[in-house]
């Protein structure tokens, strides 16, 4: 499967991974100003965006396979939500290879049970694909408005998510469902403590989907990895904080032994 891969500037190449119904573009303005540094490989994910659908892309790995086919073999990864799932799977199949992860609003179990109190419930999830086919639009929406439920900046924030969204073809409903089914199956607990790429989680403090408590306890367990709480943010803190997310981003990937160096100007 070959996906649409944006590429944009010059310099070595963080590899940018969307989350679940939405595309490369939701990254918003300020992939120009990270393209003025560096190069950049703007993904969108099977069935997403300009890519074409998924054919048998049922599980996490599948996902992490498509992607790893079309992006440089030694590309730090930017993952958010869906996407830092996707960019933790690579990381595990890479190894030393990936110098630099950033994870943005990520866990490792997206969905809560009695062993995993920081997530999403069953329920809820089990709602949004009962309803995804007979109501597209709404399901949709409903999902954007809950990203943004609780950030400071909650309208405006919902606003540039809906912008972004139409700005490419609706996401095909064969891939919203396998990335539904992905997000209550996958749980990467186990495997996470093997990856040694200097990471960065980013998490909103506000985020209902994806609580800080999660984001902690991934940093927790990886062997070298921070925690980063954006105070006021939920689920998307790259659109709401923008500059606060720029700054963490740019220290982290200016740091040593990694291939991109990043000036943010504010």
């Amino acid at each position: 499967m070959s996906l649409h891969v944006d590429r944009r500037g010059r310099g070595r190449d963080p590899v940018l991974l969307h989350g679940w119904a939405l595309h490369g573009e939701t990254w918003g303005p300020w992939l120009e100003e990270l393209a003025s540094h560096a190069r950049l490989h703007v993904v969108d994910l099977p069935g997403h965006g300009l890519s074409p659908r998924p054919d048998g892309a049922a599980k996490l790995t599948d996902l992490a396979n498509a992607v790893a086919r079309c992006v440089p073999a030694d590309a730090s990864l930017l993952g958010w939500s869906l996407g830092g799932m996707v960019a933790l799977e690579i990381a595990r199949l890479r190894g030393a290879q990936v110098p630099r992860l950033v994870l943005v609003a990520t866990t490792p179990r997206f969905v809560a049970d009695d062993s995993w109190p920081h997530g999403m419930p069953a329920t809820l999830l089990a709602d949004f694909a009962g309803r995804l086919r007979d109501d597209y639009d709404r399901t949709v929406q409903n999902f954007l408005a809950l990203q943004t439920r609780g950030d400071e900046r909650a309208l405006e924030t919902f606003r540039a998510l809906r912008r972004a969204l139409a700005r490419r073809p609706a996401p095909a409903v064969e891939a919203l469902d396998a990335g539904l089914e992905i997000l209550r199956r996958a749980d990467l607990r186990a495997e996470v403590g093997a990856i040694a790429s200097p990471t960065l989680v980013i998490s909103g403090e506000q985020d209902r989907l994806t609580p800080p408590a999660a984001g902690e306890w991934l940093a927790a367990a990886m062997p070298d990895a921070r925690h980063r709480l954006i105070r006021g943010a939920a689920h998307a803190p790259f659109l709401s904080h923008a500059h606060e997310v720029l700054d963490e981003l740019r220290r982290f990937l200016a740091g040593p032994d990694t291939h991109v160096a990043l000036e943010v100007r504010a």
